[in-house]
């Protein structure tokens, strides 16, 4: 187990640096002046390509979730148990955390760097949203968001799926989750990577945090009931509940074919 919890965190760490590095040097310092339109875009393929990456290098591992709403909607799925699901919250909050320290480490060695001003990547609402949508909307958004980015996880991890093609289809799910939610609230749909950014920053990101913690969970939990109805238990899913004489249940992330 401490195999998968060490790659959740590691993972974790550079879907953070990543992401909210793009965020940061984008929305932050504006180095695409005033073309908004393509600073969005260019944060958003970050996300959906480090994701993919990620996916790849360790979800033979993990499952490559580095996110406790994916976790939450594989336990909802019966295709991990409570324990695991647990460490890998764990994991993946910690993992959120140190991600965002390297990177605000990274940025102060730059004299242009004010955490006030330019902040860390944070998701936020009210006047800390470029809509300046209100709690119950960003709430709402993140909810719709994360339904469908955990759908689409559940759907292209099941057991019949192709394995060379999940991770670049869940990578682009997530960019596309990042193109429609950063001018709403900064798009979260990952608890983890909206508490790393918001413990460091402090200040009105931290008091917004709790938005982008239950919102995402929310979602997770619409996405499984939906994934029963569209693919029923336990039939075609990857970690359904273990019987007597199965293995092990395996991760919910395919495994790489045995040389």
């Amino acid at each position: 187990m401490w195999r998968k919890y060490t790659a959740e965190f590691l993972g974790t760490i550079l879907l953070v640096f990543f992401g909210a590095g793009a965020a940061t040097l984008i929305l932050g310092y504006r180095i695409f002046g005033t073309s908004l339109a393509a600073g969005i875009m260019v944060i958003a393929v970050t996300f959906g390509l480090i994701y993919a990456a990620l996916v790849y290098v360790i979800g033979p591992i993990s499952g490559g979730h580095v996110n406790p709403a994916v976790t939450f909607g594989a336990f909802i799925s019966r295709r991990i148990g409570l324990v695991e699901t647990v460490g890998y919250w764990a994991a993946q909050l910690a993992g959120g955390i140190v991600g965002a320290l390297l990177l605000w480490w990274m940025m102060r060695t730059s004299p242009l760097y004010n955490k006030a001003r330019i902040g860390l990547g944070t998701n936020g609402y009210g006047a800390n949203s470029i809509l300046h949508i209100s709690a119950g909307g960003a709430f709402l958004v993140e909810v719709l968001l994360t339904t469908f980015f955990v759908l689409v996880v559940l759907s292209l991890t099941r057991e019949e799926a192709s394995v060379a093609v999940s991770g670049m289809g869940i990578g682009i799910a997530l960019a596309l989750a990042n193109m429609i939610g950063i001018p709403f609230d900064g798009a979260s749909v990952n608890p983890a990577r909206s508490l790393g950014p918001a413990v460091v920053t402090g200040g009105a990101a931290l008091s917004q945090v709790w938005v982008f913690l239950l919102a995402p969970m929310a979602g997770a939990v619409l996405a499984a009931v939906i994934n029963f109805l569209v693919h029923p238990v336990p039939a075609g899913l990857i970690g359904r509940r273990k019987q007597a004489g199965d293995a092990a249940a395996p991760s919910p992330m395919p495994p790489p074919e045995p040389e």
